[in-house]
């Protein structure tokens, strides 16, 4: 399989696209840590939890000890943990500003700048950064999930260059999907989600396992090409 003996970390497991990422990646024989703060289920054998803060740099030292204490390497990390807090500018505070630069920017630095150079002394590894449709093209009432999200991607072309330097070979890569039926999603109604479906080129939303495939392919071998480069699997949307 895929990744057979890999050892691979991905924050926001617990639902959505990190669940989807997490059974895709254990189908194809990795041994995945399943980070989140909400309670984590899992049937795969392959399939194991960790409670973590992202936005703690402390807790994200001790989960990235615990790991490689544990399984002695950590070859692939999908940091995926992110949340929203919209508003329109004018009327969006400060808090809601920090919260989510804090887990969606903040949070990915946390976790690999420690896992980074560990990849790069092991001089192999593939780190994920999801991104988003919003950090590519910006949305109304996003302005602060935007901004995380560029960050995101200016965050992974930067570690594509500094994780490659002294023949370190950890790709580093990013995906920005467009809307996929997440719990987000599910509390929006339904003569909208048909209006975000017929923005795309296929006329349809995303399903997490869209996203997952796109993960595991750069996950594993078959992008061993493949280094700073944004993904944006859409469905042809352009906002």
């Amino acid at each position: 399989m895929k990744l057979d003996g890999k050892v691979a970390i991905i924050t926001g497991g617990a639902r959505g696209l990190g669940q989807a990422m997490a059974e895709e990646f254990a189908n194809a024989g990795a041994k995945v840590i399943a980070a989140d703060m909400g309670e984590l289920s899992y049937s795969h054998p392959n399939v194991e939890g960790y409670k973590l803060n992202v936005t703690d740099s402390e807790a994200c030292l001790k989960f990235f000890n615990d790991v490689v204490e544990k399984y002695g390497k950590i070859d692939i990390l999908v940091n995926n943990a992110g949340i929203t807090r919209d508003a329109l500018t004018r009327k969006m505070t400060e808090e809601m500003w920090d919260l989510v630069i804090d887990v969606n920017l903040k949070g990915v630095f946390n976790l690999t700048r420690h896992v980074g150079p560990h990849m790069q002394g092991n001089q192999t590894g593939s780190i994920i950064n999801i991104a988003s449709i919003v950090g590519v093209f910006g949305n109304i009432g996003q302005a602060n999930y935007a901004a995380s999200k560029a960050g995101v991607i200016g965050l992974t072309k930067t570690w594509a260059k500094e994780f490659a330097m002294k023949g370190g070979n950890v790709r580093v890569n990013a995906i920005a999907p467009g809307y996929v039926m997440t719990d987000i999603l599910k509390t929006v109604p339904q003569d909208l989600l048909d209006k975000f479906a017929a923005m795309t080129m296929l006329g349809r939303l995303g399903q997490p396992e869209d996203i997952a495939k796109v993960a595991l392919f750069l996950a594993s071998e078959d992008a061993s090409y493949i280094t700073g480069q944004v993904i944006e699997p859409n469905g042809g949307m352009r906002l």
